[in-house]
């Protein structure tokens, strides 16, 4: 799985799951802010990429995530790892 494949998948899944607007993701945007998930919302989206890309994410992982590349970033890297 390419890049744009998992950007592809996690903007899907925002926008379908999280009703976000499209226009308002972009890699360079503010994660938590844009979207304004609470705690229950996290638990769902970490469910949601561990069913998506079969990988399996911990609160560590997030630490460092600022804008949406991050996020992206964290997903591929963690695919890479897997395989």
């Amino acid at each position: 799985m390419n890049k744009e494949e998992v950007i592809e998948i996690v903007n899907n899944f925002l926008v379908e799951e999280f009703e976000v607007e499209q226009e308002v993701i972009s890699p360079k945007a503010p994660m938590k802010d844009t979207l304004g998930l609470d705690s229950l919302d996290y638990v769902d989206l970490v469910v949601i990429i561990e069913s998506n890309f079969g990988v399996k994410l911990g609160e560590a992982d997030f630490v460092n995530i600022e804008s949406f590349q991050d996020f992206y970033d964290m997903i591929e890297n963690k695919i890479k790892a897997k395989a």
